[in-house]
């Protein structure tokens, strides 16, 4: 009775929770009114997840368990019966709502009873499913009421057990899914305190590690240490399985992994060799196999186009040669015998010479031998003899003989054939255009002079050498006139001349801006000329510097030395002549050094006095060489060092002055030096010469020339550097002048580039000669040239 009244009371409570007014029994079917009660059903709440039954302890006795037995197998009969019922019930209803029919044929009556068979039965089957889902749904709320309340006293200790044993149970796959940094390198958390993070997103803090010491200890104590392994992904130590050691140890001797493997296990033949009347496999083949291929036929349509275009060459039809089988010796050696090797390194002999006009049956008169030159070619020996026959004239082929020596020579051409040795000579193609190096393009480097500007016209012979002031405002120039002519570079107007009374050689403009001095050359003495231009406290300061040493000079008595300096007269002071050295010989060449003291002068004729340096403030000279080393061409001074070049004819000679020892020998590989020029930075070093070469010197990299031009036709007068601008030039007789742009780089790794930029012309060539000398102007990208048609040309 207390089962009965508990049942009671659970379909009380059900049908309150589900708000049915009707209360209807969880034990009967639910009503067929085809209705689904999946909507109104609460039943399935958060707390009916887990029933409780399983976790409810057995309360009830023996006989009150067979008697829920009993009472539980009850539903199953009241729902056969049940279902029986509703069965009647439809029919029932079915027949009711039947249409009032007329009288109608047996066969109709037949067919509209078959029909309400199958609606019948139809109805039945709905039924039937109906009612199985609401017993379903009512042992689903049985279950959730009753265990309801043992869940809620439960849940509070489980959810203590859950927290306390959240972790206890993982193991070390699951740690390494719970580090979600995925398949990266773990040095990147080196420098971090944590080593990933978790599904939720928060931080896994590194374990600690243990130091030297507890390492070691570690060793000694813990008999798992020789198979412990560091897990990257979570910082903890992992034991291998005994398993897990064994296979490691297989794969290090070289074994298999598993040790129940075998390599060698038998074969099984799926094909026998038996015939089969039936095929493996039997399955009928796919519809799409039937149909022709929409890919392909586009696929196809490409190579039909390709073949047509000619991108694609069909294979060529196979001849009867190629179906025949081709036999080679299984058993033969793979190295080739020595007969193929023969044939592969074969080089072919060199043809003979084709016969000339005289082997001629009739050669022209010119290749007939006079009777003297027939006697000496029989007199000469015959391996001395250019040609082995003597040329003979016929009147007709019909009368040339047979050749007496064909034997000896066809034996000849045997012997050379088989006792010289030949060599194949490799012949490499190579473009013309590679082999010439890649320049920047002229009119990337400007600026640089590329126009004639003024003609500066004056002298009656040739102009010799120019010279311009240190700021570029004037110019001197010297001709074969014997005179001197001052110029204003911007206007072209001749300001001065001073008449030498010789030949002008060489010029110099002092480079000190605080002295108005130009040096000259005239024949065996150099004159100091102040030209009276620019500022005249400049002028004024000049004539004092030179006439303050005056007394001293004369005290000192210098009579061993060559030179003498001695003031000019009154008639050449009045024209600027200030100061006359006397040589010995003739002077081809003056120069100044840097700082506008001292001076050197050229005397190519006089031997080991050659080279002379003058003092300007103090008026002495000195040579420096004891010895002559060759006949001295040009002399100039290192823009900061204390170095002097030496120019002779091959060779360029620099020598250190303080030490008085020489530093470098450059080899020209010139037959004649003419000119020579230093760069500004004093690295670089140009040599110009009488065999139309230009040779560039990199005294930091080699004592031979760097590169050489050879741009000019004929001999070259002048080289010259531009101060400010990457800029050199050369002048030759060929009437033209070379503007190159010279770049030297601060860094000692990359060499100077030299490209040549402008040709400029305008000089007439008068008795072989063409520009005589070009000077760069100090400040501007402008090139003053003097030549031998009388002119000097401005180009800007």
């Amino acid at each position: 009775m207390s089962l009965k009244t508990k049942r009671k009371l659970d379909s009380l409570t059900i049908s309150e929770g589900n708000n049915n007014k009707d209360g209807i029994d969880l034990f009967v079917n639910a009503p067929p009114d085809g209705s689904d009660d999946d909507d109104d059903d609460s039943t399935d709440s958060e707390e009916s997840e887990y029933s409780g039954l399983e976790d409810e302890p057995d309360t009830t006795d023996d006989d009150s368990e067979e008697g829920e037995e009993t009472e539980n197998s009850d539903p199953d009969t009241d729902q056969e019966t049940d279902g029986s019922e509703d069965s009647d019930i439809i029919l029932r209803k079915v027949n009711r709502h039947e249409p009032e029919t007329q009288v109608q044929s047996d066969e109709e009556v037949e067919e509209n009873g078959l029909r309400k068979d199958r609606k019948e039965k139809e109805n039945i089957q709905k039924a039937k499913e109906k009612t199985k889902k609401g017993k379903e749904k009512a042992k689903k709320g049985t279950k959730s009421i009753e265990g309801s309340s043992s869940q809620k006293s439960g849940n509070d200790t489980e959810e203590k057990n859950e927290e306390l044993n959240e972790y206890a149970q993982d193991s070390s796959d699951e740690e390494d899914i719970r580090n979600t940094v995925g398949n990266i390198p773990m040095e990147w958390y080196g420098e971090y305190a944590h080593i990933g993070y978790n599904l939720e997103g928060g931080k896994i803090i590194k374990p600690k590690r243990a130091d030297e010491v507890d390492e070691f200890l570690n060793k000694m104590d813990n008999p798992d240490y020789w198979r412990t392994v560091k897990d990257k992904m979570t910082g903890q130590d992992v034991i291998l399985s005994k398993e897990d050691a064994e296979m490691i140890q297989r794969m290090e001797k070289g074994k298999f992994p598993d040790a129940a493997y075998d390599p060698y296990e038998p074969w099984v033949d799926f094909f026998t060799h038996e015939k089969m009347i039936h095929p493996v496999t039997n399955r009928p083949e796919h519809k799409r196999s039937f149909i022709p291929s929409k890919w392909e036929k586009l696929k196809v349509g490409q190579l039909v186009h390709a073949i047509k275009m000619g991108w694609i060459k069909p294979k060529k039809p196979t001849t009867e040669e190629d179906e025949q089988p081709k036999y080679y010796d299984i058993w033969g050696k793979d190295d080739e015998s020595a007969i193929n090797k023969r044939f592969t390194q074969h080089i072919p002999a060199p043809k003979m010479a084709l016969p000339g006009h005289e082997e001629s049956y009739n050669p022209p008169p010119e290749y007939l031998l006079t009777e003297e030159e027939e006697l000496a070619w029989k007199e000469t020996d015959p391996e001395d003899r250019r040609r082995n026959f003597l040329p003979k004239k016929y009147s007709s082929l019909r009368q040339v003989p047979a050749y007496p020596r064909f034997i000896n020579e066809r034996f000849e051409r045997c012997l050379d054939l088989y006792l010289c040795p030949r060599q194949r000579k490799m012949r490499m193609n190579v473009n013309p255009e590679d082999l010439i190096p890649k320049l920047p393009k002229p009119k990337d480097l400007q600026p640089f002079p590329t126009t004639q500007s003024i003609i500066y016209e004056g002298h009656s012979g040739l102009v010799r050498c120019i010279s311009i002031d240190p700021k570029g405002q004037w110019m001197a120039s010297g001709s074969d006139d014997h005179s001197v002519k001052l110029w204003e570079v911007s206007t072209g107007r001749c300001l001065n001349t001073v008449h030498i009374g010789g030949t002008v050689k060489s010029l110099a403009w002092n480079p000190n801006p605080a002295l108005c001095l130009v040096s000259v050359c005239v024949e065996k003495a150099v004159i100091l000329l102040n030209p009276g231009l620019g500022d005249k406290v400049v002028i004024t300061a000049t004539d004092n510097m030179l006439t303050s040493y005056q007394s001293a000079s004369e005290e000192e008595e210098n009579s061993g030395l060559p030179t003498t300096w001695e003031d000019c007269e009154e008639e050449e002071s009045m024209h600027g002549c200030r100061v006359r050295i006397t040589h010995p010989k003739d002077v081809s060449q003056v120069t100044w050094h840097g700082k506008g003291d001292y001076f050197a002068t050229v005397m190519p004729n006089a031997e080991s006095m050659s080279v002379m340096i003058h003092q300007l403030s103090k008026r002495r000279s000195q040579a420096p060489f004891s010895k002559s080393k060759g006949m001295v061409q040009k002399v100039l001074f290192h823009p900061t060092r204390p170095f002097l070049f030496v120019a002779t004819q091959r060779y360029v000679r620099v020598y250190n002055l303080t030490k008085q020892e020489l530093t470098k020998k450059l080899m020209t590989n010139c037959r004649w030096v003419s000119s020579m020029a230093v760069h500004p930075g004093g690295d670089n070093v140009i040599v110009g010469s009488y065999d139309a070469r230009l040779s560039w010197f990199d005294m930091d990299l080699s004592t031979k020339p760097y590169q050489t031009l050879r741009h000019h036709k004929k001999a070259l007068r002048q080289v010259c550097y531009h101060s400010r601008y990457p800029l050199f030039a050369s002048a030759s007789d060929d009437g033209t002048v070379i503007v190159c742009h010279g770049m030297v780089y601060n860094d000692l790794l990359q060499n100077p580039l030299i490209v040549p930029v402008k040709i400029l012309r305008g000089h007439k060539i008068s008795k072989d000669l063409g520009v005589l000398d070009c000077q760069f102007h100090p400040t501007q990208p402008w090139i003053l040239t003097s030549g031998a048609d009388n002119t000097i040309r401005l180009f800007t």
